[in-house]
């Protein structure tokens, strides 16, 4: 098991390999395994990236995200331009031809709220704005509420399918039961991200609108 000093190490030197990183930007503390960043950075998207960054680390269990966005003067838009922004980003792409997407910014805190069919898009929407100039903090309060619903057995199936076609998932360490619409994870992993990309996994398929992610982080993975 990595002691906290070695998992402080390994995610300093993740986040010198992202090129538009500068090393004094985050800092970087560990505790019982918790990661705590802190910092001061130009653009929503470095924030996003540094917890992402993080959870790859082998021996993470959380990550407490404490880093705070401060644009540069020349990125500054009022809210009323910035949200005409968010508006077109996603009238634009492909996922939101109906569209039933609320948008209301205040001081650059971007709010989505609405309903789409699938997890794709209400990842999409999210990812495809965190870009824009002037977002400081984006909350995606997007529900899913898919065409049609699959029975349990075929939301399974398709659920481990999924699994399978992942290259960071180790489907036989991961046990699936589904409830209704609600799925519930378990199992052991070795990665924070391993746990998350299981989740993302999930979110994939039709018909979940819930997931109780109960999977644990271990050094040694048990096969089911």
């Amino acid at each position: 098991m990595k002691t906290d000093s070695e998992i402080q190490k390994a995610v300093i030197e993740e986040l010198r390999w992202i090129p538009f990183f500068n090393s004094s930007e985050i800092g970087v503390a560990v505790k019982n395994g918790i990661v705590t960043l802190t910092g001061t950075v130009d653009t929503y998207s470095k924030k996003s990236s540094a917890e992402m960054v993080a959870k790859k680390v082998s021996g993470v269990k959380a990550v407490a995200e404490e880093i705070t966005v401060n644009l540069p003067g020349t990125s500054h838009k009022t809210d009323s331009d910035l949200a005409a922004a968010v508006v077109n980003a996603i009238k634009w792409h492909s996922a939101f031809i109906e569209s039933t997407i609320k948008v209301v910014v205040d001081s650059g805190v971007v709010t989505l709220d609405g309903e789409v069919d699938w997890e794709f898009q209400r990842n999409s929407a999210q990812l495809m704005i965190e870009d824009l100039i002037g977002v400081r903090s984006i909350i995606n309060n997007l529900k899913i509420k898919p065409k049609a619903i699959a029975s349990p057995a075929e939301i399974k199936q398709k659920i481990m399918e999924a699994f399978r076609r992942s290259a960071t998932i180790n489907a036989q360490n991961i046990e699936v039961d589904i409830i209704g619409s609600k799925a519930i994870l378990k199992g052991n992993v070795y990665s924070t991200l391993e746990k998350d990309d299981a989740e993302r996994a999930v979110w994939t398929v039709s018909g979940i609108q819930d997931v109780d992610n109960r999977i644990s982080l271990t050094t040694e993975v048990l096969m089911f």
